[in-house]
Parts: structure tokens; sequence; C-alpha cells
């Protein structure tokens, strides 16, 4: 079906949408307003004629076709008696109005289910409608049609008769069943709904003529009706009203509607009443601020603003602001004075003065760098770390001779716990300046370094401004930590931002965007910290000078144990001293089996537990003194964690080891190569990344190559499947330092000869089997040291990191430096595979040193550990 009514706003194409503009006129001047319907058929209007009545009505209403022609309607729904005008455009909704026209004027309309529906259906429609008659027809110049109708009686579709070019449609007409007359609950309903539409219209402030008709209607059905063609109802809400036949029943809906639209209107009124309300109060509270503002003037007293802004210039002319800054703090701070002390504007104006009269604009403190004081200082604070507090020494002494001098930038790069924020500390103590630490893991928003800008709500400066204001002075020593942890998303890269800040060729005019004023950052000396210093971007990496601290040995973790962290864990835990004893055996016992790090924050925690457990028992009444010796610390600390990794151990056919670098220190790890019948493919498992991968590749063509030397057959490589392993496959692990042992893991499963355990190796091989030189040498040397093993082998190029391991370490290790896999071989083999080989081992599998087949770990007899 393509029947619709429109509305004079919609488009051309939509149909069957009423009129809704209120005291509108027709082109023939005649009104086309709703009106509201009378008993009997009689519609009125305020200063309008009365409407023709639209059948002469006998008794049980007028003749009604069973035959009609359809027109749908949309977004309304039509009641009885309800007169309105209405728009049509469309092909068959003109052909129906045509049809009702020439015959009696009868029309029935139908209300769609789906409004957006251009050419509704059958299903499309609601089956009850309301048979209207067609009063006047006005054809407008566009082609479409105008017509006057008013609803007469409901009815409902029996059967649609499809027709050209008009659908007609079946009706049964709906009949109400007779009233009652002097029914107690049917004039309560009637007298209820009229109080809540006369509330309804006090509130909504409408034209009282509604009121009046209802009070002339005595049919409960009318009245429901009436009221609710005049209610805001949803569609399907006005159709369930129009569908119910029982008259008492649909005004009980109704009236349930009612009561829903008074509170809605009472709600609406509320709100509207509670913002006059607040605007008035607004408005009376500035004329009252005013007429107070005039009596102060009038009586010569000075008001709180005038007080505010006397002690701001007060402030900017003592703060000893650079010309530039100071024009425009002077700027706005007239601004200020000429704005409402309660404008938004101002609060943010005020808050920018704060900030400018509390920065260190001139203010800084005087160094007191004496050196041979400083090297005290160093040295009380810190054990070992001669390189790093020689390189700070040097600076304090240039800074002693140079007072102009151009701060450099230090960056700090070890593993946790080695005491990098603690030097910065103690270079803030040598040289008599504030201490300001930053913390910058996890920072991702460029507008923490730079600041926001001030027409942002909450806008603040960076945290490098802020830490200025914390310190108080122009040149502290600023501790930029965890710099390797900065991060950038969508909201900018903070290590761009910090370019400015390290480059003293730059910081000495840096610029906040909440400030937008050049701020002297020259004279701070800024430190930097980071664990690795790969993820540093390069442009910040070159304005820093890179100071590299090491993990600390045992000597170290001793010394240091005594003398600094046993004393303060005893303090902390409210120990005298001399209540606990702790040998040095024990606390290397601690530092072996209870901890595994390359700083000290471990060692110092597995202490503080020892201290709280004698705590308890001084607290239980036990007098001590307390000897703690390594037997007793599992009564302490519980069973031990960590095991060394080669005690108990034998030399095994097809495993070697191998050193490793970690962030937190070196480390060891073993490589298991294992042979088995195949086809020739290599698996490698373990965790490992790509550059590890291609290690092991390399390695096996290095093998493949020296197939003929090591007495292997040709084909070896084609008849077994070769799996290389590294154990603890939930740790990742990645580095070309492992290539050399991956190799001679592999020539030992091939040959069966075994590799000596108490060797470590370390180095990148090469298709050729020449031995890459690799990095963290001083780490892997102190991993094997702890691990009891007494020689490592090195690429020949890294001889000169020799040097930096220190000498009490060095004496117990001993190095062997190669240059080619071919040297490695006889070294870490039990013999020397290039003399006595002779072919791959029967299954894959060799024998040790004393003929047997290695199978599970075993201690060896009277086997000890070697230091």
């Amino acid at each position: 079906m393509t029947d619709e009514a429109k509305k004079t706003n919609r488009p051309e194409g939509t149909d069957a949408l009423p009129d809704r503009t209120d005291g509108g006129s027709r082109p023939d001047g005649e009104d086309t307003s709703p009106g509201e319907a009378k008993p009997g058929g009689n519609v009125a209007k305020a200063g309008t004629a009365e409407v023709e009545p639209p059948a002469e009505e006998k008794e049980g209403g007028p003749e009604i076709p069973e035959v009609l022609p359809l027109l749908p309607v949309r977004d309304i729904v039509i009641f009885p008696y309800m007169t309105l005008p209405l728009f049509v455009g469309r092909e068959g909704s003109v052909a129906a109005v045509d049809e009702a026209l020439a015959r009696d004027r009868f029309i029935f309309l139908a209300t769609q289910k789906d409004p957006s529906v251009e050419d509704p259906k059958e299903e499309d429609l609601f089956r009850t409608g309301t048979v209207a008659m067609i009063m006047r027809m006005l054809k407008l110049p566009d082609g479409r049609l105008k017509i006057l109708i008013q609803g007469v009686v409901k009815g409902k579709i029996v059967e649609v008769i499809e027709a050209k070019p008009a659908v007609r449609v079946r009706i049964d007409r709906i009949v109400e069943p007779p009233m009652k007359e002097g029914s107690l609950e049917v004039e309560a309903l009637m007298r209820a709904s009229r109080e809540r539409i006369e509330k309804i219209l006090s509130l909504k402030n409408m034209p009282v003529e509604i009121l009046m008709v209802t009070e002339n209607i005595n049919n409960p059905g009318v009245l429901a009706d009436l009221v609710a063609s005049n209610l805001r109802l949803k569609i399907e809400e006005a159709q369930s009203v129009l569908e119910e036949e029982d008259p008492v029943a649909r005004l009980t809906l109704v009236n349930n509607l009612l009561a829903r639209e008074l509170q809605l209107a009472e709600m609406q009124a509320k709100i509207q009443n509670q913002a006059k309300e607040e605007m008035s109060k607004s408005q009376r509270e500035y004329f009252l601020r005013e007429q107070m503002k005039a009596i102060k003037q009038e009586l010569g007293d000075i008001d709180g603003k005038s007080e505010e802004v006397d002690d701001l210039k007060g402030k900017i002319e003592a703060v000893g602001m650079p010309e530039e800054v100071r024009k425009e703090a002077e700027k706005q701070l007239r601004r200020l004075e000429g704005m409402h002390p309660d404008s938004a504007e101002s609060s943010v104006v005020r808050t920018y003065l704060d900030w400018m009269v509390e920065l260190p604009w001139k203010k800084e403190t005087k160094d007191n760098i004496r050196i041979a004081k400083a090297k005290e200082i160093l040295d009380e604070d810190h054990h070992d770390l001669e390189k790093v507090k020689e390189r700070i020494l040097e600076y304090l002494s240039v800074r002693k001779l140079k007072d102009k001098m151009k701060g450099p930038i230090l960056c700090f790069v070890g593993p946790p716990g080695v005491g990098k924020t603690s030097l910065g500390k103690s270079i803030a103590r040598a040289m008599g300046r504030k201490f300001i630490r930053m913390s910058l893991g996890g920072i991702r928003d460029e507008a923490e370094i730079r600041g926001h800008r001030r027409t942002y709500v909450g806008a603040l400066p960076g945290r490098v401004i802020q830490g200025m204001k914390q310190a108080g002075t122009r040149n502290p020593v600023f501790m930029l930590d965890e710099i390797d942890k900065v991060g950038a998303d969508f909201r900018g890269d903070p290590s761009a931002a910090l370019l400015e800040v390290l480059d003293p060729e730059q910081n000495f005019a840096f610029s906040d965007n909440y400030l937008n004023v050049p701020f002297d950052l020259s004279k701070v000396l800024f430190i930097a910290t980071a664990n690795i210093i790969d993820p540093v971007p390069p442009a910040l990496k070159d304005r820093m000078e890179i100071i590299p601290l090491s993990g600390y040995t045992d000597v170290d973790k001793l010394a240091i144990a005594r003398k600094y962290l046993l004393p303060r864990q005893q303090e902390e835990n409210g120990i005298r001293q001399g209540k606990i004893t702790m040998g040095d055996k024990t606390i290397l016992a601690i530092v072996h089996e209870y901890t595994r790090e390359a700083g000290l924050r471990n060692l110092e925690r597995e202490i503080g537990q020892v201290c709280r457990k004698v705590a308890r028992k001084i607290a239980e009444g036990e007098k001590g003194p307390f000897s703690i010796t390594p037997k007793g610390l599992a009564k302490y600390l519980g069973a031990p964690r960590h095991l060394p990794e080669t005690e108990g151990e034998v030399d095994e056919v097809g495993v070697a080891t191998g050193l490793a670098w970690t962030p937190t220190g070196g480390d060891i790890l073993f490589v298991e190569v294992s042979l088995v019948d195949g086809k020739g493919s290599v698996m490698i498992t373990g965790y490992l990344g790509e550059v590890m991968k291609e290690s092991a590749q390399a390695a096996i063509t290095y093998v493949r190559s020296r197939a003929a030397r090591l007495g292997l057959p040709r084909n070896f490589h084609a008849k077994h499947d070769i799996h290389i392993h590294v154990p603890s496959g939930g740790i990742p692990k990645d580095g070309p330092s492992a290539g050399i042992t991956i190799a001679a893991a592999l020539v030992s499963s091939l040959t069966g000869i075994p590799v000596r355990r108490d060797v470590a190796m370390t180095g990148e091989i090469t298709l050729r089997g020449r031995v890459l030189p690799i990095g963290g040498l001083k780490e892997k040397a102190l991993a094997a040291l702890r691990a009891g093993i007494n020689q490592v082998i090195a690429p020949g190029r890294n001889g000169k990191d020799l040097e930096e391991i220190p000498r009490h370490e060095a004496r117990q290790v001993r190095f062997t430096l190669v240059n080619n896999m071919d040297e490695v071989l006889p070294i870490v083999l039990k013999r020397d595979p290039f003399r006595a080989g002779k072919g791959m081992p029967k299954g894959g599998r060799g024998k040790t040193a004393s003929g047997k087949t290695p199978g599970k770990p075993k201690r060896a007899p009277g086997a000890k550990r070697t230091r």
C-alpha cells in the first residue's frame, strides 16, 4: 500500500501527517488547526464557527458502508470526534480521497506500525482504525491535496480488497457497550481525569477551552478519546487506547497516562523554577558585592583584592625575575586587577602568578666544595665504585676552579640495587646542594615534562619546573631516575622533551608550556640513571656522559653487608649492637644460597629477616647474644632458594656451560644437544630469540665443515635429528654470545667426548669458526665465579675488558682468550676431538671420562666445589 498523509514540514512523498501549526490558516481562509470534539459530533474552536456533523446521526450512529477506501497515516493515531487537516501527496492516497469524495465522503484511516515504511503493506498497518468524513478538500499547486477530516467511529479491518488505483478495505464497525446510569465508579474516574487535566493545564499554561469541553462530556469513552487525542503519546500507547473497546477500561488506561504526564509536567516546572532561583541568587549576590565595594570605597577601606594585588606586586619585585619574565608577570597582574574575583579566568591568572613568584629565578645555594671532604663523603656512603667516584671528584674540581661552567649530564647505568640513586644524594651532600629526584618510569605524556597550556582546566607546569619550585634554588642536584623506562604514545614522546632539558646549549632558556616564559636550567646538575642504555634514544644518549656501574662481587657484598647493611637492619629492628654475631661465612652463605642478584636489595632483605626473627626472640624474653651460623640459616630463612648450578654434577656429553648477561648482572646457562635417529631436521627450543637461533645454525654449519677432521661421516646430519635446548624455557634468551657454547655441545654430542664442567665460555661464532667479541665480560666473569667455575674462555678481542675486572676476582678465575673455534674444542672437551675423533658414537650418546654412559647427574666421589 502506498497511501499516507503528510505534514507540511515533511519532504514531498510523505503522507497523512497532521498539520500541527496552531492558528494556521488555509489558502482559502479557513482554519486548519486541530479542533476538539463535542458530544454529538459538533466540533468547536475558540473564535471559529462550529463544524457541521459528519452525517445525520441515527440511533446507534450514522450509516457507514462496509467497504471504504483506505488512507494510511503515520506518526499519529486518529480518534473519533477528532478534527484535523491532512496533506495527501502520493498516487494511491490521492485516489482514495477522490473515491471517498465521489461517494459518501467516508474514508478509513489506519496508522502505520513503522513510520519509515514508504509503501506499507497489510502487515505494516494496525488493523484497528477510525472511519472519518472528509469535510473539505483543497488542491495545492504542487499536486498535493489538503483535506479536513473528522473522526466518526472506530472500526476494524476485516479484509483488504486490492484495487487500483485506490485500496479498499472491508471493515467491521466497533460499537461500544451501553453504560449503566449513575455508576459511582465511572463518575469518580471521570472526575479524577478532569482534575488531572486541570493540573496539567495550569502547569503548562494552556488555554482553558479544552477543560470547558471536557466538563460537558458525560460519556467515559468519549472523554477517554478526547483526552488521548490531546496527550503527547507514543504511537503504541495511543493505539492501545484506540483498541480498547470497553469505555471504563479505556478511561482507566487514559487516567494512568494522565498521572504520568502530570508527574513529568511537575518535574519540568520544578527544574525551571530551580534554574530561575539560581539565576536570581547569583544576580542578587553580584549586586550585593557591588554595593559592598561601593560602601568600602566611600569609607576609605581597602578591599581584599587590593591587598592581594599589592602583595603579588611586592613578590614580583622581590624574586628577581629577568626583564622579559617580569613584564609578562606584570601584564598578568594588570589583567587580574581588572577581573571580577569570582570569575573562572581570575582564579587561573592568580594560580599562574603564584607559580611565577614562588620559582627560584635568582636564589641559589653556594657550593661548599672541598675535594678532600667530598672524597670522604663518597667513601663513607659507598664501597668501591672507584671509577665513578673519580669522575665525580673531577667534576667537583673543575667546578671549584671555574665558577661559570656548563654542567655535564652524568648518566649512571647499571643493574638494580648497585647504588645509582644514592650516588646522586652523596654528590648533593658533598656539594652542599639541594637534592631533587624525579622518577621517569612509565611516563608517556610529554606534558609531564613540558607542562600543560593554561587553556586547560587544572593545568600545571611540568615536573621539571615543579622540582625547581620544590628545591627552592636554581642550582640543585636533579636526578632523573629510570630514564630508560620512558615510553611514548599518542600524547607525545617525553624523551624528545628531555632533549632540551639535558642540553647545556639550550637549557639556559627552557620553555615550559604553562609558564610560557624561559627558565634558566643551566646551573642545575642533572644526573640520570638507567638499568640498560639501549632503550634510550640516540639523540638523548648523545647529550649524556655514560658511566657504567657493574654488579658487586662477593668480596664487595661481604664488605658492604658488614659495614652498612647489618648495622642498619639492627637499628631499624631495635636490636642493640653486639646482640647478633654473623660471620663472613654466614653472610656469603646468604649471598650464594638465598640471593642471586648483581645489587644488594635482596641481601639486605634477607639480613633484615634474620634481624626480625632475633627481635622476636628478644621480645619473648631470650637474652642472647645470638650467633648466626651457615648451618643455622635455615631456621631463620628457610631452605636455600638457589643451589649452585655445577655442584654435585659430573662432566657430561652434549652439555656445555655458557655465560649470559642480564640487566640484573651476569648468569650462567647450559646448552644441551641430543642426537636421535631421523632425517636431518634441527629443533631449537628454550624460548630463544632470533639472533640466538641464528647462532645455533651457524654452529651447525661450522661442525659440518669440520666433519672430516672430527672423524664424522660426511652425511651424519642426514641420518640424525639434532635437538638443541637451553633450559629454563620460561625465560626469554637472545644474543649471539652463546655461539661457541652451542658448537662445543654439538661436537661433544657427535663425538661422544664429555664437556668439562669447570669451564665456562662466551663468544660469537662465524661459519668459518672465528670467535667474535661480546659485551658484558665483567658481569659474565663474576657470574662464573659465583657458580664456582675457575676457567673462562673468551674472545681474544675482549682482552682489553679484563682490566675492568677487580684484581681479587681476576686472581680466582683463569681467562683463556681464543680467536677460533678450533682452539676452543681441545680446551672444553675432555679429549682433543681433532686427534681422538673416531666417528659418531652408537645411538648418539658418548661416555664420560670414567667410561660410563652419562645418565642423571650425580655427585662424584669426593668431589668438591671449585672457587
